[in-house]
């Protein structure tokens, strides 16, 4: 099992350092808008991050079972391209740009 620091950098290959802090400060403060529980992934899930993603380009993801957690982290990176930028404790941060008109400019 990978350390966080070594799923956040296989999970955000197009992320360098300094973007990956841009954004764990953007999400510090934000509340989880998706739940993942006992289901765990499913197409449903993916629909909503989709849907979540293209609307807010940041979101965290709250994940109940820690054992899955870095399983759901990749499979929702596979399915939706979207760059983890943090694993802390329950909480997944991921990031993806607006396809037509991005909000949030990385430096």
């Amino acid at each position: 099992m990978p350390s966080n620091t070594e799923l956040v950098e296989q999970l955000s290959p197009e992320l360098d350092k300094a973007q990956r802090r841009q954004l764990m400060a953007l999400g510090h403060s934000l509340n989880p808008v998706l739940m993942v529980g006992n289901r765990g992934y499913s197409e449903n899930l993916i629909e909503n991050f989709n849907a979540q993603i293209l609307a807010h380009e940041l979101i965290k993801v709250k994940v109940h079972d820690l054992d899955e957690m870095d399983d759901i982290a990749a499979k929702i990176h596979e399915a939706t391209g979207a760059q983890l930028a943090q694993k802390i404790g329950k909480m997944l941060l991921f990031y993806k740009a607006h396809p037509e008109n991005p909000k949030i400019v990385l430096k």
